[in-house]
């Protein structure tokens, strides 16, 4: 398989390439949580840079509840003129442009909400950053189901050509997946099959509201790396359900925000917490093996469903040999789309991905090694690395080069006083149940 191939989804939509510029927070909306010129001016930049296929940050169903300050949130037509510029400039050039929608659950800062929904009352402690969350009642959860069907309906309407469903990275849905997290003894608890009813309820909702010919993405954890929390054998099965359910490609990552998976941190360096972090796999992607594995159990099942999968990849040659093996379909790629916007051009031509994409310098020396066993100070670091490429993402938003952007110290101070700014100018949300 070519980087080159086109990629035929089961809706009939086509994707030019196999290349794929995944989701990144963008934090960049207005204080009533609309898009901004600056989500145009960002996205244009990407569809130009020769990707088949954009997915958006999170674009929130709730404005009550956020992953952070700057979502822009999708509940109603108020915003739609801009909604409508930014897909028209993240779909130049044959490009999709998929909106990942996506409710916090607990993962929702102070900042936003100081009583956070979720399955079950099991606060996220993480540096203090989030409050214990209610447990959701029996109208909350059919709210929800109704505000990601309202979100992908107002979605279409706007021109984006796709939906994605994050039901990954321990955002609500995935807390529901999660056995840790939700302990409700009702039907949305305890087995596998009731923990993966919202999300399934989700995709059915979705496809009334946009059809059958409006692709419909899954993006779900390969495994929590949690013990005792959802597993790879709890994905695979997720995985031969969404795809009776129709949905139209599925995306594989990994981890949350307790464990930090899904942005390379890989716990204490002395322990080996599952047997996927080996060397050779880091260098193949984090989340390739298991993957492939899904694909598998796909194909063991008669099952016939595109995968995408998405962290860690550094060459083209990695690219390249993991399509080749058949059963993943497309790659993906975040970061370095934020110093490269035209990477996906210079793959397409042969080219590799240039060594100073992957972020900034990781400390060194024995004090660094013996501080990363601490978990808090993993946190710290993993952190600084989201922060100093939101801020490259923040610069080509309003149009500026990329290029030098500053310490991850100072990148970190410079996101959370940004965070912080939004949070003081967004205009309070009103709370109400979807129609």
């Amino acid at each position: 398989m070519n980087l080159t191939n086109t990629l035929e989804l089961p809706c009939g939509a086509r994707l030019k390439n196999r290349i794929v510029k995944a989701a990144m927070s963008e934090g960049i909306a207005d204080r009533h949580d609309h898009a901004t010129p600056g989500h145009s001016q960002l996205y244009e930049k990407w569809a130009r840079g020769g990707a088949s296929l954009l997915i958006t940050g999170n674009v929130m169903v709730d404005r009550r509840y956020l992953e952070r300050p700057g979502n822009v949130v999708l509940e109603d037509e108020s915003g739609m003129l801009a909604l409508q510029a930014w897909s028209a400039a993240g779909t130049l050039g044959q490009t999709h442009l998929w909106m990942q929608i996506s409710h916090p659950g607990r993962q929702c800062p102070k900042l936003v909400s100081k009583e956070p929904l979720a399955p079950s009352a099991v606060q996220l402690n993480l540096l203090g950053n989030f409050a214990k969350p209610r447990a959701m009642t029996e109208e909350d959860i059919e709210d929800v189901i109704k505000r990601f069907g309202k979100s992908a309906s107002l979605a279409q309407q706007a021109g984006f050509t796709g939906v994605q469903i994050n039901a990954a990275h321990g955002y609500l849905i995935s807390q529901f997946l999660s056995p840790q997290v939700n302990r409700r003894e009702d039907k949305w608890g305890g087995s596998l099959a009731n923990r993966a009813r919202l999300l399934l309820c989700v995709v059915a909702r979705i496809r009334h509201e946009v059809g059958a010919d409006f692709p419909i993405a899954v993006k779900l954890n390969a495994a929590d790396f949690r013990r005792g929390g959802f597993d790879l054998e709890d994905s695979a099965q997720c995985a031969l359900w969404l795809a009776d359910a129709g949905i139209d490609l599925l995306e594989i990552s990994g981890g949350s925000f307790e464990h930090l998976r899904l942005l390379g941190d890989r716990g204490d360096p002395n322990t080996a917490e599952d047997p996927h972090v080996a060397e050779g796999t880091v260098k193949a992607g984090y989340f390739t093996d298991y993957a492939l594995e899904i694909a598998q159990a796909l194909k063991g099942a008669g099952k016939a469903m595109p995968l995408l999968v998405t962290g860690g990849f550094r060459s083209r040659a990695t690219i390249e040999f993991v399509l080749a093996q058949g059963g993943i379909d497309l790659v993906g790629l975040a970061r370095p789309f934020c110093a490269s916007p035209d990477l996906a051009h210079k793959l397409l031509r042969g080219e590799d991905i240039p060594a100073d994409l992957h972020g900034p310098l990781q400390a060194g020396g024995a004090l660094h090694r013996r501080l990363m066993r601490f978990k808090a100070y993993r946190v710290l670091h993993v952190q600084g690395e989201v922060a100093w490429h939101a801020r490259q993402l923040s610069k080509l938003a309003q149009g500026r080069d990329s290029s030098g952007t500053s310490s991850m110290a100072l990148a970190l101070v410079k996101h959370m006083s940004a965070d912080m700014a939004h949070a003081m100018r967004r205009k309070p949300p009103v709370s109400g149940m979807a129609n």
